[in-house]
């Protein structure tokens, strides 16, 4: 048979097949994870919200290198997308101050309350008399409405602040027979209670805004237990909380030291405001009382009431002692401070600092070789008074404030003492304002049961507002 020869171009073409498959092999498995990572990378581009990724070499028709420049302006060079605030690029900040820490300091107080005598040499202040105004009559032209600060002109105000003997307004002033109450309407079986007490102290609850806490029992001597009048004021909501909590007053109206007295017709909505009463007023409350301290709910007293009284009062030969503010000295701060949380309806905070800043107040500043006062605001929450004429003028004085503008007692507390001290010459008003941290080393600090700022600021609640033009 003759032989077949094969074509010389058969191995080539089946090389050339085998080579092809190969390729394509190898491309496969390059281009198979290839695009893996590529739908890897859109999937993450899609739903990643990270905002400084470096894409995106276009942005608003801006090109890279100018984004770049950005940098001077506090920008990060590899951030295109500059649709986003400073503020939104940079690492997210805490908005909250550091939690500042205010400790206690020590406080000597004398050993023991066993054979205490008030100093020969302590009653020598200012002396005059001072009588309340108790009701005020319907006058002849038209429309009245009994309230309980009392209708006074400004002309009546600017001679109250005289230390002379005279007859203001001080609270619980009402209407002729036949008009209803002005508030703050006591039972008179607490009546006769309160006027037996020689040394109080007070406190008060309004609202259910807060727990009830009891004085520290191991820190209070049996004689002030015998000796002093614990009360604590509240309302008929309040007692019926606290009752269901736990703390139902015995027989005789007492949980543990504290004398519950519950007050009926409060005579204010705002029950900040209505606390001022039992604040400012333990004299009118309290008539046959030496003494007094005041400390807001928000405390617990863990220190005898007569050693207070020793310490703040007979050895500083001072007839009213209240702390500094633990934060601030200047009204300035504290009105920017009351707007920026709100405390308070803003124009009335702006209609009553105009008004104190038109009849003289100046900031405060300590710079000087002796200033007025060691700080221009109080704490407030700690108070310890003798019940003298000047003490009992200042303390209705500081409450006809608050009566007549907001609630927020520390921005009227400067105010009225250098107006009083203006006033009269040569009368001195013995002031010991001490530090804060004395204060707590005296009494411990709780919160609120409420936050009372979460709601709307209360607005300036009085109706009698066409006697603050006089």
């Amino acid at each position: 048979m003759p032989e077949r020869s094969l074509p010389i171009t058969a191995p080539a073409a089946a090389g050339s097949r085998r080579h092809s498959r190969r390729l394509r092999r190898r491309c496969r498995l390059i281009l198979l994870p290839a695009f893996a990572l590529a739908l890897l990378c859109l999937a993450y581009l899609s739903f990643s919200s990270h905002a400084n990724l470096p894409f995106h070499v276009m942005h608003n028709g801006l090109p890279r290198e100018n984004l770049l420049k950005q940098k001077d302006l506090g920008y990060s060079p590899y951030v295109t997308n500059i649709s986003m605030s400073k503020d939104e690029l940079e690492p997210p900040r805490s908005r909250k101050k550091p939690h500042k820490h205010y400790a206690s300091c020590e406080i000597r107080f004398l050993p023991t309350v066993d054979y205490l005598v008030e100093p020969a040499h302590y009653g020598n202040f200012t002396q005059f008399s001072l009588n309340y105004i108790l009701n005020e009559e319907v006058p002849g032209n038209g429309f009245f409405e009994p309230l309980f600060g009392g209708r006074q002109s400004l002309q009546d105000r600017e001679e109250m602040y005289h230390a002379k003997d005279q007859t203001l307004h001080c609270g619980f002033v009402r209407g002729p027979d036949d008009y209803p109450s002005t508030g703050f309407d006591l039972d008179e079986n607490d009546r006769s209670y309160m006027a037996t007490c020689h040394v109080a102290v007070s406190s008060c609850i309004f609202g259910s805004s807060d727990y009830l806490r009891r004085p520290t029992k191991s820190r209070i001597g049996s004689y002030t237990k015998k000796n002093v009048c614990f009360v604590m004021f509240m309302d008929e909501l309040t007692l019926a909380t606290l009752s269901s909590e736990g703390h139902m007053p015995d027989e005789h109206g007492f949980v543990g030291l504290w004398r519950i007295v519950v007050v009926k017709n409060l005579p204010y909505k705002d029950m900040r405001r209505a606390g001022k009463v039992p604040k400012f007023l333990a004299h009118r409350l309290f008539p046959s009382a030496m003494y007094s301290i005041w400390l807001d709910s928000k405390l617990r007293l863990h220190a005898d009431p007569m050693l207070i009284i020793e310490y703040f009062l007979w050895r500083k030969k001072a007839e009213y002692a209240i702390s500094m503010h633990y934060d601030r000295s200047c009204v300035w701060e504290e009105v920017l401070q009351n707007k920026r949380l709100n405390k308070y309806n803003h124009a009335a905070i702006d209609e009553q600092f105009h008004f104190y800043q038109s009849d003289g107040l100046v900031k405060f500043n300590d710079s000087g070789r002796l200033p007025v006062l060691p700080s221009y605001v109080p704490e407030g929450s700690f108070i310890v008074r003798a019940h003298t004429p000047m003490s009992n003028l200042f303390s209705c004085l500081w409450f006809n404030e608050v009566n007549r503008f907001t609630s927020r007692d520390q921005l009227s507390f400067t105010y009225t003492y250098l107006k009083l001290r203006r006033t009269n010459p040569g009368k001195p008003f013995h002031l010991n304002m001490f530090k804060d941290c004395e204060r707590r080393a005296i009494a411990k600090l709780f919160h609120h049961r409420t936050n009372q700022t979460t709601g709307a600021p209360p607005a300036n609640l009085r109706v009698d507002k066409t006697s603050i033009q006089g």
